[in-house]
């Protein structure tokens, strides 16, 4: 198989580079994407999202001058040359909360032009199912000029991939595949089994797999769900809701989740995926979406309790100053996407407080291009009221009574890592 797969790999973000690597090592791999500045980035062996080895990546980039290896390029025509094409496209929602197929229909036609028989496609980006039968195969007929299961196929095989994870890597998380004939999803399988050092999971489609996909998230999702309306319940007992949890946790079933904000590229997005396909087959989905708004509305409640805490305090609101520690969806880790500390943010300023944000693993550039934030370089003043929002390592160690503004300064707490003897209250 080594000698007779060429593969290309389609984006290179979070889970397109550490995919490429991995495939690098036993195969001659190319990494494509249209980001002409990503492209530059990787060729010199530098990754901004910090989930690659750099000395892997150095490595297979090296080897990348013969039949093995991995080379990286933005123009279309250098997929001519390889025969297996694995998607990893983003796949967001738009401002109503529907999938966004762009990138990934855009991704499709790219590789509908350069599609020769006996190719194969497998999508890693996550969709509702169905959507890789229904609305990308039609892309590729189109352009190609093909017939699917007769000329290309497809397979699909879920990313897992856990952004700032350095234990649970690629290799060993256990893999989903799937080929739309059989004779395909085994070739799938067999591809994934020679770099996944976990193991391989043969889904019994390409509708199951994507289906799997969806609901390992909207699982997580329900699950946090539950447990942040226990918090806004506990609020108004007057109750901690880490206590009651480390309570009820001494039970041997009990899961112990934890409440919180709930963004990022996967569990604050693949649920309305699997709403938007039951809702398209006449089907309204209750759980799933109820789940999806009491987590949406998180950072309102956390925004609103530091109000309230506040005004107890004396504060007078309009024009007091609040700093919002991080900005990142989860800690340790530059990731931006679909942040919800965005709703913490939003709802400050508009009771007319002066909110900084701090985050030094985020792009600064990337922060204000998505949510028109201006990070702040450093933190010199002294504040009314502090969030800490993302439990990056550093934000643990700080010195809390160097940014109060005087003893009544609101300490919030959303992750509940702090000794809670200094801070006024948390989720």
């Amino acid at each position: 198989m080594n000698e007779s797969r060429k593969i290309a790999v389609i984006g290179l973000g979070y889970v397109g580079l550490p995919l490429a690597i991995e495939f690098g090592k036993k195969y001659d791999v190319l990494g494509f994407d249209i980001n002409k500045t990503r492209i530059s980035e990787l060729s010199k062996g530098e990754d901004h999202t910090k989930e690659a080895d750099l000395a892997q990546l150095r490595s297979v980039i090296a080897n990348g001058k013969g039949d093995i290896g991995l080379k990286f390029s933005f123009s279309p025509e250098d997929l001519h040359a390889y025969n297996v094409f694995i998607v990893t496209v983003p796949t967001p929602i738009d401002q109503y909360k529907a999938p966004d197929l762009r990138p990934l229909l855009a991704a499709s036609k790219t590789l509908g032009e350069v599609l020769k028989r006996g190719d194969i496609v497998i999508y890693e980006s996550t969709v509702y199912p169905g959507c890789t039968e229904e609305d990308c195969v039609p892309v590729l007929e189109k352009y190609s000029g093909l017939k699917f299961n007769q000329d290309f196929y497809c397979g699909y095989s879920p990313e897992r991939i856990n952004p700032g994870d350095k234990i649970n890597t690629l290799s060993r998380i256990r893999k989903v595949t799937s080929g739309s004939t059989p004779e395909i999803a085994d070739i799938v399988d067999e591809l994934y089994k020679s770099i996944i050092t976990a193991g391989t999971h043969k889904a019994t489609s390409i509708k199951v797999a994507e289906a799997s996909k969806a609901i390992e998230n909207a699982q997580r999702d329900i699950n946090i769900s539950f447990v942040n309306e226990l918090a806004l319940i506990f609020d108004r007992i007057g109750i901690d809701t880490t206590d009651v949890i480390e309570a009820a946790g001494t039970k041997w079933n009990f899961l112990k989740y934890k409440p919180g904000l709930v963004g990022g590229h996967c569990i604050g997005v693949d649920p309305y995926y699997l709403a938007h396909k039951a809702e398209a087959l006449g089907y309204y989905p209750q759980v799933i979406l109820s789940g999806r708004r009491v987590n949406d509305n998180m950072g309102m409640f956390v925004a609103n309790k530091v109000v309230k805490l506040m005004i107890r305090k004396g504060h007078k609101i309009h024009g007091a100053k609040a700093l919002i520690l991080g900005v990142t969806f989860k800690e340790n880790c530059p990731d931006i996407r679909n942040s919800r500390v965005i709703d913490i943010y939003k709802e400050l300023c508009q009771f007319g407080l002066q909110t900084d944000v701090y985050d030094t693993h985020a792009n600064a550039q990337e922060v204000e291009n998505e949510y028109g934030i201006q990070l702040i370089d450093n933190i010199t003043g002294k504040y009314d009221a502090v969030i800490l929002a993302v439990a990056h390592d550093e934000f643990i160690k700080f010195d809390y009574t160097t940014l109060k503004n005087s003893n009544n300064t609101i300490l919030f707490d959303t992750k509940s890592v702090l000794d809670r003897s200094i801070v006024d209250a948390r989720l």
